[in-house]
């Protein structure tokens, strides 16, 4: 039976997931801005809100939240466990690398096997020393689309993922086609495109694209609400309802990409630009929304439960 690793040690079955929200971030650094000017960091405030954060997830219903945080965006295993010992949370960390042009110097030279390796021993060692084990692995293409930087890290994700079961949760550009350059590259590796998620593709309502996705047997992270400057919630909520009126219900995948802190911004800037974005936005008012456009409890449960069971288990 599949186990699925926890931060802070623990494993569960696929069964005990639950309501999962399948990309969050407990906290967002720039790498290596921390270890030269660690007085820009308020460490109590940034623990707080990840507490805060998943805590309120978890009064609306949230059991499981996976953290796509993997190098590039200051992934810190010590962090995690604090907040999941404070906040009692389920929480599924990543190994990967997130670019979305070039590799970091130390990997210029290195194999892609290389980079595998140390992908498989994240998830079967532990990250960073710790006995939490990356339950999923990470990569990212953007508006430069399939960099030759980018394109190592596709591949190096994939041989991982083929030497470990475990699953990939992708974060794409929905307005370059770059998830379908993701597959193509996934499946000349041999990956299970069962076990993908095409992140962010929820950006568009272009449907002829996310319907050609789809039919590549991928799952699509419908997985941005709150950040309304990239599509409003309106034009998302009437996506989803389309693709489930299409018959796509088993394939969709809900959550916000929210951060509990990021440090790209200044935290007042955040809250202008997307006032809604939050761990809790999905359960608190978007679910209630697309129940009041049609959308049944029985589709809801596929896309929060049934679905993220079925993509971990192997």
């Amino acid at each position: 039976m599949t186990k699925i690793p926890l931060v802070g040690g623990h494993q569960i079955t696929p069964d005990q997931l639950g309501f999962t929200l399948i990309h969050e971030h407990l906290r967002t650094e720039t790498d290596g801005v921390r270890f030269q000017w660690p007085h820009l960091y308020d460490d109590r405030r940034q623990f707080d809100r990840a507490v805060e954060e998943v805590t309120n997830a978890m009064k609306h219903g949230v059991r499981t939240i996976c953290d796509p945080t993997v190098l590039g965006l200051g992934r810190d295993a010590r962090f995690m466990e604090q907040v999941v010992k404070e906040s009692g949370a389920q929480v599924v960390a990543a190994t990967g690398l997130y670019t979305y042009r070039d590799l970091p110097h130390y990997f210029e030279n290195r194999s892609i096997d290389f980079m595998a390796d140390l992908f498989v021993r994240d998830i079967t060692l532990g990250i960073q020393g710790t006995s939490t084990k990356a339950g999923f692995i990470k990569f990212a293409t953007d508006e430069p689309g399939i960099t030759p930087g980018v394109e190592k890290v596709i591949r190096a994700a994939a041989r991982a993922h083929r030497k470990t079961g475990v699953p990939i949760i992708t974060h794409s550009h929905a307005h370059n086609s770059s998830g379908l350059d993701q597959i193509a590259l996934l499946e000349e590796e041999g990956a299970d495109l069962s076990h993908v998620v095409i992140g962010h593709v929820g950006d568009t309502d272009n449907l002829e694209y996310l319907i050609t996705v789809l039919k590549r047997g991928v799952f699509i992270g419908m997985d941005r609400y709150g950040l309304d400057i990239y599509l409003p919630t309106e034009r998302r909520n009437q996506t989803v309802v389309s693709l489930i009126e299409q018959g796509y219900a088993d394939q969709l995948l809900l959550s916000q990409d929210a951060c509990a802190t990021i440090d790209w911004f200044e935290p007042e800037e955040i809250t202008a630009m997307v006032p809604n974005w939050s761990m809790s936005y999905i359960p608190e008012t978007i679910l209630p929304a697309l129940k009041a456009s049609g959308v049944t409890d029985d589709h809801i449960h596929r896309m929060t439960v049934e679905n993220p069971r079925r993509l971990f288990d192997q």
